[in-house]
C-alpha cells in the first residue's frame, strides 16, 4: 500500500512539473530593459558614482539580439546572429568610436566564463520589481556561485542573447555580477512584446574603427 501511495504522489508531481512546462510561453520577440545598481567592493567608489543611472536594452527578434548598455561615460552594444553566426560590438566612449567583428568562434570565446553553468532552482515563488519569480543559484566552472531571480513563465526562443542565461528556464529579472572591483545589480523593469524594427539590428557603415576579436585580444595584452 505504502509503495503505491509513493507511486501515485510521484505520478500526481510529474503531472504537475509537465504542466508548469506546458504553460510556459516562448516568445520570438521581445525587448528587455534593465536599471543597473553599481557598487565599488574596495574603498574608492568613485567610479561606481560615475556610472550612477546605467541602464541596459536588450533587443530580441528571431535569430537576432542586440544589448545597449548606457552610461555616463558612453554606450556599448553587442550584435549578434545566430542565424549568419557573427556579432559586433560596438564602442562609443569620449567620442571615440570602434567596432569590434566577432566569428561563432569569438563569440563562443568571448562569453566562455559561463559556458558550463549550471543552475539550482528553488520553486519558492516571489515578487521582485513587480514581476513573480523564482530563484536560481548559479555555479561556475571556477567554483564562484552568484544568484538570479528569473520569470519562469515566459522563455526566449532565441537562446543566443545571453550565454550567462542560456540554461536558464525563464526571463533573468534581477541578477548581480562582479567586474574587478565593481558589483553590478541588474534589475528588470520593463518587457515589451511590440515590434522591433529591422533597422535596429543593422550594422554602422562608417564612422568607426573596425578591428578583430582576435586583433582587441592583442591589442588587451599589448
Amino acid at each position: 500500500m505504502k509503495e503505491l501511495k509513493n507511486a501515485v504522489l510521484l505520478l500526481v508531481c510529474s503531472f504537475i512539473f509537465d504542466a508548469g512546462l506546458f504553460a510556459q510561453k516562448t516568445v520570438n520577440e521581445a525587448t528587455l530593459s534593465y536599471n543597473i545598481s553599481i557598487e565599488s567592493v574596495n574603498d574608492k567608489p568613485a567610479l561606481s558614482k560615475s556610472l550612477d543611472g546605467a541602464t541596459l536594452s536588450i533587443y530580441i527578434k528571431g535569430t537576432e539580439s542586440r544589448s545597449d548598455m548606457v552610461s555616463s561615460l558612453g554606450t556599448e552594444s553587442n550584435l549578434y546572429n545566430s542565424k549568419e553566426a557573427k556579432g559586433y560590438i560596438l564602442k562609443e566612449y569620449s567620442g571615440q568610436k570602434l567596432m569590434i567583428t566577432l566569428t561563432k568562434e569569438n563569440w563562443a570565446q568571448k562569453n566562455q566564463y559561463f559556458q558550463n553553468m549550471k543552475f539550482n532552482i528553488d520553486n519558492n515563488e516571489q515578487t521582485i520589481a513587480g514581476f513573480k519569480c523564482r530563484k536560481a543559484t548559479a555555479s561556475l566552472d571556477d567554483g564562484k556561485t552568484f544568484v538570479v531571480y528569473f520569470m519562469p513563465d515566459i522563455v526566449t526562443a532565441n537562446k543566443e542573447y545571453n550565454n550567462a542565461f542560456k540554461q536558464l528556464p525563464g526571463i533573468p529579472v534581477k541578477y548581480e555580477l562582479q567586474s574587478g572591483k565593481l558589483k553590478f545589480t541588474y534589475t528588470l523593469t520593463n518587457i515589451s512584446y511590440d515590434n522591433i524594427p529591422v533597422n535596429k539590428f543593422d550594422v554602422p557603415k562608417s564612422g568607426f574603427r573596425v578591428m578583430t576579436y582576435d586583433e582587441n585580444q592583442q591589442l588587451k595584452k599589448g
